[in-house]
């Protein structure tokens, strides 16, 4: 596997869309949440404070910013998964962990009613299809800002948040040589800050679930300031 030169994180998705396995989640160009989608993603582009960049927009309502960055996040580590899946098997990931304190049991209500141990790479397919299934749920995520959100909106958002930090764990923890290599370990480290500025910003994950990665978190963001 040769390390890409000089791309972007964003070209290099690109170049490697087809390995992810789930569409983007797009919003109609035009709209509100299509212009705070931009607004979003510009803030990995940019190099701004993200610290800063999190906070919900004067304009804008706290529900419209949660939905585009729930949406935003899903896509972005949707793709960061896919250029790494070829790592990630049955037999190199028997279980879906975060090194060795924590495991993840998946539990989606329908298919697996109860808590159930299943490699990583069929528990990351089945958290993204559920993620999937609720993000085209109308009822969940509106189209129009005309229709208001449900009142568990927020409930929603955070489950959703909480299990694709659990994608992150895993990639960080026990696929980093692989992002290395690739060359967008600078750019995984941005989006991982992006993710943590905005859901300790907004109390959308657990320090529980965020402890996973709290050696990372200490040496990446809080020491040093950004």
């Amino acid at each position: 596997m040769s390390k890409p030169s000089a791309l972007s994180f964003f070209e290099f998705l690109h170049l490697n869309k087809d390995k992810t396995f789930r569409p983007k989640k797009k919003f109609r160009p035009g709209t509100l949440r299509y212009n705070l989608h931009k607004r979003a993603t510009a803030t990995l582009k940019s190099g701004i404070d993200l610290k800063e960049a999190v906070k919900v927009p004067n304009d804008d309502t706290f529900e419209d910013w949660l939905a585009v960055h729930t949406v935003e996040f899903f896509n972005r580590i949707n793709l960061l998964y896919g250029v790494i899946q070829t790592s990630c098997t049955k037999e190199t990931c028997p279980i879906m962990s975060g090194g060795e304190r924590y495991e993840y049991l998946w539990q989606d209500g329908d298919k697996y009613p109860k808590p159930t141990q299943l490699p990583a790479p069929d528990y990351v397919n089945n958290l993204m299809e559920w993620v999937e299934t609720k993000i085209n749920d109308d009822k969940i995520f509106p189209p129009s800002i005309a229709v208001p959100f449900p009142p568990d909106f927020k409930k929603v958002c955070k489950k959703i948040l909480t299990r694709l930090h659990r994608v992150l764990v895993h990639v960080f923890i026990h696929h980093f040589d692989c992002v290395k290599l690739l060359g967008v370990e600078p750019h995984a480290n941005t989006l991982y800050k992006h993710f943590y500025f905005f859901v300790t910003e907004h109390s959308l994950v657990s320090t529980k679930e965020l402890d996973a990665l709290k050696g990372m978190i200490n040496a990446l963001i809080l020491n040093n300031n950004q």
